[in-house]
């Protein structure tokens, strides 16, 4: 069996996703600022929303567009 490297796999969705749901949780949930909070770096909560929203959007737009190409590449098989 050969091994086509340029379809897509399940696994860049998988991952995409996986990092979405983690940046939602950071960004809905207080278990970062708890989380800094206990480490000592309670200084940096006021900057997360610079940081976290962009990346969630970020990240649901790169996870809508492996699903693309996941779905699409499946298609055509």
């Amino acid at each position: 069996m050969e091994n086509d490297t340029s379809k897509p796999s399940k696994k860049g969705f998988y991952a995409a996703l996986s990092g979405t749901l983690v940046v939602a949780v950071c960004c809905f949930t207080s278990i970062l600022v708890i989380i800094l909070g206990a480490v000592g770096l309670s200084v940096f909560t006021p900057y997360l929303d610079f940081v976290l929203f962009p990346a969630l959007a970020l990240l649901i737009v790169i996870t809508a567009i492996s699903y693309k190409r996941w779905k699409r590449s499946q298609d055509t098989t």
